[in-house]
C-alpha cells in the first residue's frame, strides 16, 4: 500500500476554517481547569527532566507502578521513537489495522519495518498497532484481545478513550496490563495545540529491555513546562468533572448531527466516539474548495483507504446548520 501523507484537521493556509469537522478535540470548547494551569505556568524554567512528581501522579491515576510510565512529546513522537526501538531491537515487520492513523505507517517505512496491514495475517510482526475506539471509524477492534495475547509488542491508542459516547473498551484491566498504552489527553480537553502525551507499559518484567531503550531514545526534556502543566491538570478532579459534563453535551450534538446529516442522504457509519465518518451522496472533493470558501472543513478519508467518505467532529448546532447550507449550495453549483 502506497504511504500518503494526511492532512491532519485544524488551520490550513488560509488559517482556521469557523467550522472545522476535520479535527476531532473536544469541540464543548478548551477545559477552564487547564486553560488556568497554562496561564499559571513558569516558562522561564526547564520542567524536572525526570518529570518525577508528574510520572507519580499519572501512575497513581492509572493505579500503576511508577516506573511503567513513558513521557513522551505527543503521540506521533511516541509511535516513532518505539518503532526505533523495535527496529533496533531486530524487529521487521509492523501490523496495522485496516484503516488507522498514518504516522504507524509513516513510521514503519522510516525505520524499514515491513508493513502488515488487516487481514493479512499478524502472527510474525513484532509491533502490533491497534486503537480503540478506532481511528479513522471511531468503533470497537473486535479483534483486540487477540493483539494483546500475541506475545509480541502491542501498542493500544488510547487517543478517543476519553472522549468515548457509546459502548465500552474490549479489554478489561488485566488485559490492559500486557499491552503499552499511549495516552493523549489534549483533545479531550479542547487543547490541541499543546502536545503532550505519555504511555504506560505491561505490567511485564520482559517489557524492561524496552522501556529501557525507549528512555535512551528519548530527547531532553521531551515535555516543556506547558505539557507538564496539561498533563497535569487533566488527571485532576476539577477537569475529570468537567470531561465527564462535556461528554453528555458531545452525545446530544451528536444524535442531532447524525440526523443533519442523514437529512443529506449521506450514510453515516456506526462511532463510539466524538467523531463518525458518512459517505457522502457527491463527491467531497469536488465540493472542498467551495466548502473551505463557506468556512466548513471536513476531513477526507480517501488516505484512510476509504474513498467516497468523510470524517465528521462533532461540533455545536450552529456549525451543523452551517455544513447543511453550505453543502447544499455547494452540491447544487456542482449539478449546474
Amino acid at each position: 500500500m502506497a504511504l500518503t501523507h494526511a492532512l491532519h484537521g485544524g488551520p490550513d493556509e488560509t488559517g482556521a476554517a469557523p467550522h472545522d469537522f476535520s479535527t476531532n478535540g473536544n469541540a464543548v470548547g478548551a477545559c477552564p481547569a487547564a486553560v488556568a494551569a497554562l496561564r499559571a505556568v513558569d516558562a522561564a524554567h526547564y520542567p524536572d527532566p525526570r518529570y518525577t512528581s508528574l510520572r507519580e501522579r499519572l501512575a497513581a491515576f492509572h493505579r500503576v507502578a511508577g516506573e511503567r510510565i513513558v513521557i513522551a512529546a505527543s503521540a506521533s513522537e511516541f509511535i516513532h521513537r518505539i518503532s526505533a526501538a523495535v527496529a533496533q531491537g531486530g524487529g521487521r515487520q509492523v501490523w496495522l489495522p485496516a484503516h488507522s492513523y498514518g504516522d504507524y505507517e509513516r513510521a514503519a517505512q522510516a525505520w524499514g519495518l515491513q508493513v502488515l496491514r488487516a487481514p493479512e495475517p499478524h502472527r510474525n510482526a513484532a509491533l502490533h498497532w491497534c486503537c480503540e475506539p478506532s481511528s479513522p471509524l471511531g468503533q470497537a477492534q473486535e479483534d483486540l484481545a487477540l493483539h494483546a495475547e500475541a506475545g509480541s509488542i502491542c501498542v493500544l491508542d488510547m487517543a478517543y478513550e476519553p472522549l468515548r459516547l457509546e459502548g465500552q473498551p474490549s479489554l478489561d484491566g488485566p488485559q490492559r496490563d500486557r499491552v503499552w498504552q499511549l495516552w493523549t489527553p489534549n483533545k479531550a480537553m479542547g487543547l490541541t495545540g499543546i502536545r503532550a502525551a505519555y504511555a504506560i507499559g505491561p505490567d511485564d518484567a520482559a517489557a524492561a529491555p524496552l522501556m529501557q531503550r525507549l528512555e535512551q531514545l528519548a530527547p531532553s526534556w521531551p515535555l516543556g513546562t506547558h505539557g507538564v502543566a496539561l498533563l497535569d491538570t487533566w488527571i485532576g478532579d476539577e477537569a475529570q468533572a468537567w470531561l465527564a459534563q462535556s461528554l453528555h453535551t458531545l452525545r446530544t450534538w451528536k444524535a442531532q448531527q447524525r440526523a443533519l446529516c442523514e437529512s443529506l442522504n449521506w450514510q453515516c457509519l456506526p462511532s463510539d466516539a466524538n467523531f463518525f465518518c458518512a459517505r457522502t451522496d457527491t463527491p467531497h472533493a469536488r465540493l472542498a474548495a467551495a466548502l473551505r470558501a463557506d468556512g466548513i472543513k471536513l476531513r477526507d478519508c480517501a488516505s484512510f483507504g476509504l474513498p467516497g467518505h468523510v470524517r465528521l467532529g462533532v461540533l455545536p448546532p450552529h456549525s451543523q446548520q452551517a455544513l447543511k447550507q453550505a453543502w447544499t449550495r455547494a452540491a447544487a453549483s456542482a449539478e449546474d
